[in-house]
C-alpha cells in the first residue's frame, strides 16, 4: 500500500508530556510541555521549546533555570488543565492541589507528586520561529523512592508514564 504524502509538519508522535515548572518557592508556575528531549550525552542537556507568549517564557528567560516534571496516570487531570491555563491568572500549584518541592541545585520548586524531577540550568536560547528553545544542562535527578528497585536501580515500568499524540494522552505500559 502506497504511503499519503502531507506537507511538512510535526509528526514524530507519540511524544513525552512534562509539567515544567520554573520561578522560585513563593512565585512559581507549571506550563505543561510536549516539545521536549534528551539533547546531549556528556554533559547531560536535555531541551524544551515554548512559546514568547507564555508566561513562563519570562520567567525562564530571566531565571535561566527549570525543572522537568515527568507525568503518569496519576498526572493526566493536572497535566492537561496546566496546559491550558495561565500563570498569570492562577496558581496552578495551589488549583491542582500539587506540592512544591524544595531542589537540590535550582530555585524553582519540582513537583512531588511526580514520579522523576528533572533539575535544569540553561546554557543557551535559540529562537526558533514559532517557538524559543531553552536548551539545558541537567544538573539533578530527583526520583520518587518507590520507583528504585531492589537492585537501587531506577524502574521505569512502574510508573505509567504518558505520552501525547494529537490532542490526546497515551500511558506507556
Amino acid at each position: 500500500m502506497a504511503k499519503v504524502s502531507w506537507k511538512p509538519g510535526t509528526f514524530l508522535y507519540p511524544l513525552p508530556v512534562v509539567m515544567v515548572s520554573c520561578g522560585n518557592m513563593k512565585q512559581s508556575n507549571i506550563i505543561t510541555v510536549a516539545w521536549t528531549g534528551i539533547a546531549n550525552t556528556n554533559p547531560a542537556m536535555v531541551y524544551i521549546s515554548i512559546k514568547k507568549e507564555r508566561y513562563s517564557y519570562e520567567i525562564i528567560k530571566k531565571t535561566k533555570e527549570f525543572v522537568i516534571n515527568l507525568t503518569n496516570e496519576n498526572l493526566v487531570r493536572s497535566t492537561d488543565w496546566c496546559g491550558v491555563k495561565s500563570g498569570r491568572d492562577i496558581d496552578k500549584f495551589k488549583a491542582m492541589k500539587l506540592t512544591k518541592e524544595k531542589c537540590n541545585f535550582v530555585q524553582c520548586p519540582a513537583i512531588q507528586e511526580s514520579p522523576v524531577s528533572v533539575e535544569c540550568r540553561v546554557i543557551e536560547t535559540k529562537n526558533l520561529g514559532s517557538h524559543t528553545m531553552f536548551l539545558a544542562e541537567v544538573l539533578s535527578i530527583n526520583a520518587n523512592q518507590k520507583y528504585i528497585n531492589e537492585k537501587g536501580a531506577f524502574d521505569i515500568s512502574k510508573c505509567n508514564l504518558i505520552a501525547y499524540s494529537n490532542g490526546h494522552y497515551y500511558t506507556m505500559r
